[in-house]
């Protein structure tokens, strides 16, 4: 485990902070006077940090990445290529094999149930900082660029489940998801998050009309 540095610590201090700040006032609370007082930090040190607020910001994309990754790629979803019947190779670990469309599913299930009942602030931030890329297209690229840390994988997991267009097949299940987290986040869903048992249907009707399952 790498050894975290003072200035390290301090980094997640104030974007955690600056995470707490869009999720109770929106972009236009955040400010690193703001950032300052919430981390309970002497006034400056957001500035020392990060000096201009692009850089504020792109250091709060990818604070919100690192904490989405803890929640929404779970040791339960089965690794791209392996199968829980593949069998062993000639020098001993198991060859791979397609990916169980029962295991893609529950891990799925699982990850976005946790999600949206214990991190629904998280959502928010999230909206918070897509909108304000729309208008600051330096954002834009950096907001884009951390996601594939979250696409890229769901293609490999696609292409491991025998998806004859794993890339389409992708962004349909992403914009599946994301359309579900808004409306349980935000939208007229919001005191309706879905069960566990029902992700799970939602997802196998998703996937299985895809890979014709």
């Amino acid at each position: 485990m790498a050894t975290r540095t003072p200035a390290s610590v301090r980094g997640d201090l104030i974007t955690d902070a600056a995470l707490d700040l869009l999720a109770e006032r929106g972009m236009r609370g955040l400010t690193h006077r703001a950032v300052d007082e919430r981390a309970g930090l002497p006034q400056g040190s957001t500035s020392n940090y990060a000096r201009t607020r692009q850089s504020l910001l792109e250091a709060t994309v990818r604070r919100l990445a690192e904490r989405e990754a803890r929640v929404l790629a779970p040791d339960e979803l089965p690794a791209p290529g392996a199968s829980p019947d593949a069998s062993a190779g000639p020098d001993g670990p198991a060859l791979p094999g397609p990916l169980d469309a029962d295991a893609l599913i529950a891990g799925l299930a699982l990850a976005l149930h946790r999600y949206l009942t214990h991190h629904p602030e998280l959502l928010v931030c999230r909206y918070e900082l897509a909108l304000e890329a729309t208008r600051r297209p330096e954002l834009r690229t950096f907001f884009d660029e951390t996601g594939r840390q979250f696409r890229e994988p769901l293609v490999a997991l696609m292409t491991a489940a025998g998806s004859p267009e794993p890339e389409r097949h992708t962004l349909s299940l992403v914009a599946w998801c994301e359309g579900l987290m808004f409306s349980c986040a935000a939208g007229s869903y919001h005191r309706s998050v879905p069960t566990e048992a029902e992700l799970r249907t939602g997802f196998g009707e998703l996937l299985r009309g895809m890979l014709g399952r």
